[in-house]
Parts: C-alpha cells; sequence; structure tokens
C-alpha cells in the first residue's frame, strides 16, 4: 500500500523511469552503459515504492495511553518545560526516522487538536538535538479532556517537505494517519511530567502500536 501523500513523488518518479527507460533502449547503444542507466532507475523506483510504503497498524487500546507517532529509533528523552501548549514540566521523547522507515505519521492521542503552528527554519541533521528548536517544524496540541499532549514534525538534512492535513478544532484518533515527513526526519512527542513511560533511548518505535507513556 502507497500512502497517499506520496502520490506526487512517486508518480514523478514512475513517469521518469519509464521515460528514461525507453530514451535508454532507443538511443544508448553501448549495451553496458544502457543495462547501467536502467538499473539505476529501477532502482530509484524501487526505492520510492518502499519509502513511500504505508503498512496498516494495529492501535492498542486505552484512553491513557500516548503512542509513538512514527517509526524510528528513541534517540532522546529530556526534562524540558513547555510553554506553548502544555504549560508546564514535560518529558520529551525523541524519534529519529531513517529513510529507510515508514514515514507516515499517526496521532499519538484520541482527542481535539487544540494547537497548531508551522514554523520555518533550518535543515540540520535531524538527529541532532539543535534539530528541534532550529529546524522547520510542525506543532501540533491534542486535548483529550483529562491530559495534553504536543508532538513536533521536524525537518531534517534532507527531508524538507512536511505534510499535516490537520486544523485546529479536528478530531484526532489515536493511530490514524494524519501526515509524514519525506525523506529522513524527526518526531518528538511531549507529554507531562506525570506521565510514567515505556520507552528508553535505544527503543525502535512502530507508529499506531508502541506505546510511548501511559498517563496516570
Amino acid at each position: 500500500m502507497i500512502s497517499r501523500y506520496g502520490y506526487d513523488v512517486v508518480g514523478t518518479v514512475v513517469f521518469l523511469s519509464v521515460l528514461g527507460t525507453v530514451l535508454a533502449a532507443l538511443f544508448i547503444d553501448v549495451r553496458i552503459v544502457r543495462i547501467a542507466l536502467i538499473a539505476v532507475l529501477a532502482l530509484l523506483l524501487l526505492f520510492t515504492l518502499y519509502f513511500f510504503r504505508d503498512p496498516d497498524r494495529s492501535s492498542p487500546k486505552g484512553d491513557n495511553l500516548v503512542l509513538a507517532p512514527a517509526d524510528g529509533e528513541v534517540v532522546a528523552i529530556t526534562p524540558v518545560r513547555e510553554d506553548d501548549f502544555l504549560k508546564t514540566d514535560a518529558f520529551q521523547v525523541s524519534i529519529f526516522m531513517s529513510p529507510l522507515n515508514v514515514h507516515v505519521n499517526r496521532f499519538p492521542v484520541t482527542g481535539t487538536i487544540g494547537y497548531f503552528r508551522h514554523v520555518p527554519g533550518e535543515y540540520i541533521v535531524a538527529f541532532d538535538e539543535k534539530s528541534s528548536l532550529r529546524n522547520e517544524r510542525t506543532l501540533i496540541g491534542i486535548e483529550n479532556g483529562r491530559f495534553r499532549v504536543l508532538f513536533k514534525q521536524i525537518a531534517g538534512f534532507i527531508a524538507r517537505r512536511i505534510v499535516a492535513q490537520v486544523a485546529v478544532g479536528d478530531h484526532a484518533q489515536a493511530g490514524e494517519r494524519f501526515g509524514m515527513i519525506k525523506f529522513g526526519s524527526r518526531v518528538d512527542v511531549i507529554v507531562p511530567r506525570e506521565a510514567a513511560l515505556r520507552v528508553q533511548t535505544g527503543d525502535r518505535t512502530v507508529g499506531g502500536e508502541t506505546v510511548l507513556a501511559v498517563m496516570p
């Protein structure tokens, strides 16, 4: 299954791959060069299809669960003061997505979108801690009636296209797709300090399935 957020890129790569293969077959006489070019185009197409894959997921149930919004590796768990939406002391769980991970993002909790902001910025490598404050990013806050969660989609060195199809007032369902970050990136999830964390640095997460924290 290919993500709908990648239809434009996949369509462009398919067109260019087919066109390049036809032109190579018609106009390149040197066999080894022709085969090499076609092989490169085929690898590019396969990588694009692989990158924009969008597998179905089964999310655990529980109003007090905070789920991972993305596949990747937990690269940092940091105590922070969050004043944009939570307005309290919090834990920030940072998940780095390599180009080989599934890049579709999912809501971490069920509730109402109470905060949304897009911040232009730089494009330093996403696993660098400074990327959370300096890179292009979106901030999305969800209020579920019991607690608030804020999470950030952060562009990386390669990723420069953040998709977030949300608006303040929208309903969010835990585990439901809402967007993606294209070609390598990072997601920060910020939960109140009283949350019981269920992951540690180095753990691998599965978007929509891995429990990051449990709220009291």
